[in-house]
């Protein structure tokens, strides 16, 4: 006796996935949101990486800009809208790739905005910050947990890949407090930015106070096997792999513009962030074989 709600052998994995429970609710707003985002991804990297003349500051950090354009346009823009349609279909998959791509997006809001002085981008940048805020917020408040866990094979080693994450982010916090920690209490603690023409790093601030705490939470939270934990730990993943690539391409094109300047871009780091992002694929590989399983 044949069941119309049970795939048979023959029905491709891709046909019954709207048969498995629902991973996020059925609302249009996350969607409108994301379309916002990418408009305003589309009107911050093309000018940027097009017309440079737009751009003020240091050329070592113009060059930086260029570099991480050309990645949100090549991958950062396209795993948006392919996460935001196969999402749509029920994958759970790609409903992480989504939430990643969303997170890469928001943390180069803060780099365009508080990176480069003020021109003209200003509020394509603003827009893009904006969008990718609320685009998470109302993203994470539509997820069906019950449903995404349902749709996580029970032997996933979440613990394994809680401690990638947690990995990454003490190691990050590492990177950076080796440079900063030496400046306190010194005469001249401004000088860990010379050659940037910056006030204080975006990157620094976003990483210690959001990113990294963040990860340390989502890793804490899956090593106890709790679904948003799990989720919050695939896109985090998601996340570093994509800004990895993007940060090798931001020192390739910072030493093009300005090779002077080798705390702020070196050849150096390109390999090493292309490792860094081959290393942090490989499990992300064997999280996304673990995710909607029959």
């Amino acid at each position: 006796m044949s069941s119309t709600h049970t795939p048979s052998a023959r029905t491709p994995f891709r046909h019954h996935l709207l048969d498995r429970p629902a991973v996020r609710a059925a609302g249009r707003t996350p969607y409108l949101l994301s379309i916002g985002l990418a408009a305003a991804t589309l009107a911050s990297a093309v000018p940027s990486l097009f017309f440079p003349g737009l751009l003020s500051g240091e050329a070592v950090l113009r060059g930086n800009l260029r570099g991480t354009a050309l990645v949100m346009l090549a991958l950062g823009l396209p795993l948006l809208a392919i996460g935001m349609v196969r999402a749509a279909h029920n994958s759970v998959r790609w409903l992480v790739v989504w939430l990643g791509a969303v997170a890469y997006l928001t943390y180069q809001g803060v780099m365009f905005l508080f990176g480069t002085p003020f021109n003209s981008l200003f509020l394509a940048y603003v827009a893009l910050l904006g969008f990718g805020i609320w685009t998470s917020v109302v993203l994470l408040h539509d997820v069906q947990l019950r449903g995404f866990e349902a749709r996580t094979g029970p032997r996933m080693p979440v613990r394994f890949f809680a401690a990638v994450l947690m990995t990454m982010a003490t190691l990050n916090a590492a990177a950076w407090l080796v440079r900063i920690v030496p400046t306190i209490g010194s005469d001249h603690p401004a000088s860990v930015l010379a050659g940037s023409g910056l006030l204080t790093s975006p990157g620094w601030v976003q990483d210690l106070a959001f990113w990294i705490p963040a990860s340390l939470l989502a890793g804490v939270l899956a090593w106890r096997r709790r679904p948003r934990g799990v989720l919050l730990t695939g896109a985090l993943l998601v996340f570093f792999a994509i800004e990895s690539l993007s940060v090798a391409s931001d020192q390739w094109w910072g030493v093009q513009a300005d090779d002077s300047q080798p705390d702020w871009a070196s050849m150096a780091a390109v390999p090493m962030f292309l490792g860094i992002a081959v290393l942090t694929a490989l499990p992300l590989v064997w999280f996304f074989r673990n995710l909607d399983r029959r």
